[in-house]
């Protein structure tokens, strides 16, 4: 569902991203501590003490939220589950899973590992306070307590029984375990979820009309994200059900319409792409793929251009975000257009063009097995 931020830095093999909404919750957070939290709590300090804690909470946070997805993260590889990193965004962070869990076991064991280290953070830095926090300033033991209490609530939240929240995930493990049918168990546990997303979103209401407006509009804002999610997860196992087992070649059309790179832009449009009415186009010499080319490039031409400059003028590299393998597996092929917003890619081996594989048949055959698949 996300996963495609900004790298910041690689720990114990995962990557460590940020979405750019992640942003917008540090200045959030970071703005309500300092003018809100810590002046109701702690007062007679400076402004720019407040300032100072409200900085250091957020950073707590972000560090919190790597901690608690990265122990998901660990306890997934020791399970041999594909992860691609950790990705912090506006409502948190998610641990991008490639594959689902293969047992009711690994996927207990995942979800409970999040909040059991969110749990040990809380409790450990609420105990250091106790110890130690006397020497410390005010400003110090403030944003100490607050993370602790913050990692506590990180983690009882969590475990609410709303899929995909790690409790989610946990009443999916025991229902998968009850009648071992992961797709029962996710469909049960996605409607709880989504229950959940709309009993947040009449509170978030409630509390909006009350006079709290920045809360109410935050449960509401939340409320209609878990709504979501819980609905894309069950969604998105359906894919992959529909694809397990299927190859690249279902959906793959050999001897796919090609572009010599020699003609020019004006026969490409005529020829090519008012007739066959697709955007993307490989281009192919001597039986070889040598390039792409894109109604976009197109647009790059003036049109007095058209008949003087040829497609090799205005082809682009083939790159990974074009081609895939006939080794693929499909699930991964679909991923990469969602991931590229590419259509169409190539299957090649090598050079060799072996066919294109549509994002339209795909889709067109999910729709169909799915169907089928939820009426029996």
């Amino acid at each position: 569902m996300f996963g495609h931020g900004v790298k910041l830095f690689t720990l114990f093999g995962f990557d460590i991203k940020i979405d750019l909404s992640w942003l917008i919750l540090a200045v959030l957070i970071t703005w309500t501590l300092a003018r809100g939290v810590f002046p109701e709590y702690y007062d007679d300090l400076s402004v720019s003490a407040y300032w100072w804690m409200g900085i250091g909470g957020m950073i707590g946070l972000f560090v919190s939220i790597v901690l608690h997805e990265l122990s998901h993260a660990l306890v997934a590889r020791q399970f041999g589950i594909r992860m691609h990193g950790i990705t912090l965004f506006i409502f948190g962070g998610v641990a991008e899973m490639t594959d689902e869990p293969r047992s009711a076991r690994a996927e207990l064991l995942m979800a409970i590992a999040g909040p059991i280290a969110s749990a040990f953070v809380g409790l450990a830095l609420l105990g250091i306070d106790t110890a130690f926090g006397e020497g410390w300033s005010r400003p110090v033991h403030g944003v100490v307590v607050y993370l602790g209490f913050l990692n506590l609530i990180l983690a009882g939240f969590n475990m609410l029984p709303a899929f995909p929240l790690d409790g989610g995930r946990v009443l999916r493990s025991l229902l998968w375990m009850w009648k071992d049918n992961v797709r029962w168990a996710t469909r049960i546990a996605s409607r709880i979820g989504s229950g959940f997303g709309v009993v947040l979103i009449i509170l978030g209401a409630v509390n909006f009309f009350a006079g709290n407006l920045i809360g109410g509009i935050w449960m509401v804002l939340i409320g209609f994200f878990l709504r979501s999610i819980s609905q894309q997860a069950y969604q998105q196992l359906l894919v992959r059900k529909a694809l397990q087992g299927e190859s690249i070649e279902r959906f793959m059309k050999p001897n796919p319409v090609t572009v010599p790179p020699s003609i020019s832009v004006k026969d490409f449009v005529e020829d090519y792409v008012y007739e066959h009415h697709f955007k993307f186009f490989p281009v192919v010499e001597d039986s070889r793929l040598v390039s792409c080319v894109t109604v976009d490039r197109v647009k790059s031409v003036d049109r007095d251009q058209w008949p003087i400059r040829t497609v090799r003028d205005i082809a682009t590299e083939c790159s990974e975000d074009n081609t895939t393998s006939p080794e693929t597996e499909p699930i991964d092929a679909l991923a990469k257009m969602r991931r590229t917003g590419n259509s169409r890619l190539m299957v090649t081996r090598g050079r060799e063009l072996v066919g294109i594989v549509a994002l339209k048949d795909m889709l067109e055959f999910l729709s169909l097995k799915v169907d089928l698949e939820e009426s029996t």
